[in-house]
C-alpha cells in the first residue's frame, strides 16, 4: 500500500474553483484502486503550534500500488481539468509513505 498526504494551499478567493476540480478528481481515486481516507479543512483553532502556514485542505489517500497512483495522475478525465486546478491551487506539499 502507498499512502499519500497532501497539504493543499489555494490562491486567495479561488475556493469555488478548487471545489469544482475536486468534484471531478476525487471520484477518480476509486477508479484507480485508491481510497480517500481523510479530507480535512482545518481552521486556525486546530493548530496547536506551527512553523508553516495553514493549508486550505489536507488529504490522506491510499493506493494499492505506486502504479495505481501514477494511473490516477495521468487519468484522461483528470488531465482535461488540470487547468482548473492550476488556476486555483498555489502549491501542494505531497508526502509519500508506508504504513508501519
Amino acid at each position: 500500500m502507498l499512502f499519500l498526504t497532501q497539504l493543499i494551499y489555494i490562491k486567495e478567493g479561488q475556493e469555488g474553483l478548487f471545489h469544482q476540480f475536486e468534484d471531478i478528481a476525487l471520484p477518480l481515486i476509486a477508479k484507480h484502486n485508491g481510497q480517500l481516507l481523510l479530507r480535512l479543512r482545518p481552521d486556525a483553532a486546530a493548530f496547536i503550534g506551527h512553523q508553516a502556514r495553514r493549508p486550505y485542505e489536507i488529504h490522506v489517500v491510499q493506493f494499492t500500488t505506486e502504479a495505481d497512483f501514477d494511473n490516477f495522475q495521468t487519468d484522461e478525465t483528470r488531465k482535461q481539468f488540470l487547468h482548473v486546478k492550476e488556476q486555483a491551487v498555489e502549491t501542494v506539499l505531497l508526502i509519500k509513505g508506508n504504513k508501519v
